[in-house]
């Protein structure tokens, strides 16, 4: 069976540990914008004593178009993970699209994360397994809850218990996700914790001519019912220009909304757990 709660870093996710935040810009554009951004999540979660994770992507291997921006490359960009590590004493994440790119960003990050396109792709959970780190899997959105317990297996099978799934929506149709709040509990009988990805879910792919679309309006309420649905861990794209940002603009919250969309979500949370039996 895998473990629950995860070990990630010195922070723990899973049964009988606060709700945590997954939460950082969707691509690196500078070391400066990262560590404002870095610097403003540890503030709000320390004031909050919300255990925070710091995500940001190196590359964005599966852009809509071939023109657009994907980041500043595995070299660089594991440079400033790896700083912003050491600068806040915090987890960082990022996603990694190849098995070759595994050990290289394990070397930098405190816990991997494997795309939803990429979630039935052997050889790169393998890769990410072998590291000894904790791995994030977000569930395909092609994919039923309970098909993720093969993801499990494999990891598993490749020596990684340190498993975390990521609910981020489901195709509707074309150019549309919709989210079911029983993938969570569903996903949680696997024996894993739970991760809600509240501004991918908001997505609207390929829907703005070679570009993807979404409607950050519905960040909050989708987050606000999957803490109510019991996750163990939010995971929110963050920009203080949202607009300005190359990649997922759309579907980030502002930097500066966050402080107060947080407040509600330990509230939820708090609720859920002072009444527990």
């Amino acid at each position: 069976m895998p473990n629950n709660p995860v070990q990630i870093g010195e922070l723990a996710c899973g049964h009988g540990n606060p709700l945590m935040l997954i939460a950082g810009p969707c691509v690196i554009e500078s070391k400066e914008l990262t560590f404002q951004i870095a610097e403003t999540l540890v503030e709000i979660c320390h004031q909050q004593n919300v255990p925070l994770i710091f995500k940001a992507s190196f590359d964005k291997a599966n852009r809509t178009s071939l023109n657009s921006y994907r980041g500043m490359g595995i070299d660089g960009g594991l440079q400033i993970l790896a700083a912003v590590h050491d600068t806040f004493a915090m987890p960082v994440t990022t996603d990694i699209h190849l098995p070759e790119q595994a050990h290289a960003a394990s070397q930098a990050v405190q816990l991997l994360q494997i795309p939803a396109f990429l979630a039935r792709q052997t050889d790169l959970l393998t890769a990410a397994a072998e590291t000894g780190l904790p791995v994030n899997v977000k569930k395909g959105q092609f994919m039923a809850p309970v098909d993720m317990q093969h993801v499990v297996g494999k990891l598993e099978s490749a020596g990684c218990g340190q498993v975390l799934l990521t609910e981020r929506g489901t195709f509707f149709g074309y150019g549309s996700l919709v989210n079911d709040m029983t993938s969570i509990p569903r996903m949680q009988r696997l024996g894993v914790p739970v991760v809600f990805d509240a501004t991918h879910s908001v997505q609207r792919p390929s829907a703005e001519d070679g570009k993807t679309g979404g409607d950050r309006s519905m960040v909050q309420p989708l987050a606000r019912a999957a803490v109510a649905a019991g996750c163990d861990a939010i995971f929110v794209e963050t920009h203080p220009d949202p607009k300005r940002s190359p990649s997922d603009g759309q579907n980030m919250i502002p930097l500066d909304e966050l402080p107060a969309a947080l407040k509600i979500l330990v509230s939820i949370r708090k609720s859920l757990t002072d009444n527990e039996p």
